[in-house]
């Protein structure tokens, strides 16, 4: 039998949540930096590795938007979309879909059109190369207006095609989904798959969740582990199958640990509970390391960790067709090892 470390790394992987710029390692941060004649405050790799000491979500953040300041031109995006790609394959990751932030460069003078074609064009060189699939989900920047948000969803008209869903994320201190609930009510009427962040142990956790399920109405929740305070909440997102990306590293740098026990408990009761990476830039760990995290904390079995791999695929927007595809790949290699 396949020992449960490797059968973790060789088990095929499918992705929910990661935020494309929070996969920006601090070597291709210095590459750019040069490549585009700016200075990081730091001397080297190391002294930026060290300044990643996150308590908190806010912490977090400072460093996150101060690091995308070196993402300039169409090839810096591609660059950062392919050095992702080619470290997932390496984890046998099959399917993404990934968040990025357009406002977090719009404002800064770059054109969505730049972001956009950097991206797809990695997407597609990495589907060739690596054969990893990969979807795109738009994130609002939930500190930012609401006029901010309109105006990028117009500005993504022109790329529909190429974005399937919409998210919202940042800082959600005084930013609840309900503050977002027409530009959300205006993606569902253009066609866009509906998320949301809800991140771990923020002050009423529980009420955005609700917000997130009856004001909103969103397809997925991103993070949600709060929702387990709440057993009426539980079922409800049990009976609507939603799914439930969480992602065990980073909530040890923001929270009081992994939450690989909430994980545990939301397996135990059937909800479509996920793993995944978040910003493993950042928070150092890709899919391999945050699902042997959890293995480690609280001793999933080889069948435990296939089911999270199969919730993500059924909770993914994939087609049924699709689904059943991948499915079957995850269910014949658990079943060989």
């Amino acid at each position: 039998m396949t020992p449960i470390g490797d059968f973790i790394k060789l088990i095929p992987k499918v992705e929910l949540h990661v935020h494309l710029e929070g996969t920006l390692e601090p070597e291709l941060k210095f590459l750019l930096a040069e490549r585009n004649n700016l200075e990081l405050p730091y001397a080297s790799v190391e002294e930026m590795r060290a300044a990643y000491d996150f308590d908190d979500l806010s912490s977090f953040l400072i460093q996150y938007y101060e690091g995308m300041s070196v993402l300039v031109t169409e090839e810096d995006f591609y660059d950062l979309a392919m050095a992702y790609f080619e470290r997932v394959a390496a984890q046998n990751v099959i399917y993404v879909e990934m968040f990025f932030d357009p406002q977090a460069h719009t404002v800064r003078g770059i054109e969505l059109r730049t972001v956009m074609s950097g991206i797809r064009r990695a997407q597609q060189d990495s589907e060739k190369s690596f054969g990893i699939r990969s979807q795109l989900i738009m994130c609002f920047l939930r500190d930012m207006s609401v006029e901010s948000a309109a105006e990028t969803l117009e500005q993504a008209r022109e790329f529909r095609d190429c974005i399937l869903g919409v998210g919202l994320d940042s800082d959600e201190n005084s930013n609840p989904p309900i503050k977002f609930q027409q530009i959300f009510a205006d993606a569902r009427s253009q066609g866009y798959r509906l998320t949301m962040h809800c991140d771990v142990d923020q002050e009423n956790s529980v009420t955005h969740i609700w917000q997130c399920l009856n004001d909103i109405g969103v397809d997925r929740i991103d993070h949600g582990v709060n929702s387990l305070e709440d057993d009426k909440l539980v079922e409800e997102i049990r009976r609507r199958e939603l799914g439930l990306t969480v992602c065990p590293i980073s909530n040890a740098h923001v929270s009081d640990g992994t939450k690989a026990s909430a994980i545990k408990a939301m397996l135990e009761k059937e909800l479509l509970v996920t793993v995944n990476s978040d910003d493993p830039a950042y928070f150092p760990g890709y899919m391999t390391e945050n699902l042997t995290r959890v293995q480690e904390e609280v001793g999933l079995t080889k069948n435990e960790i296939s089911q999270l791999v199969q919730n993500s695929v059924k909770a993914s927007w994939l087609n049924g067709d699709e689904r059943a595809k991948y499915l079957q790949q995850i269910k014949a290699f658990t079943d060989a090892n």
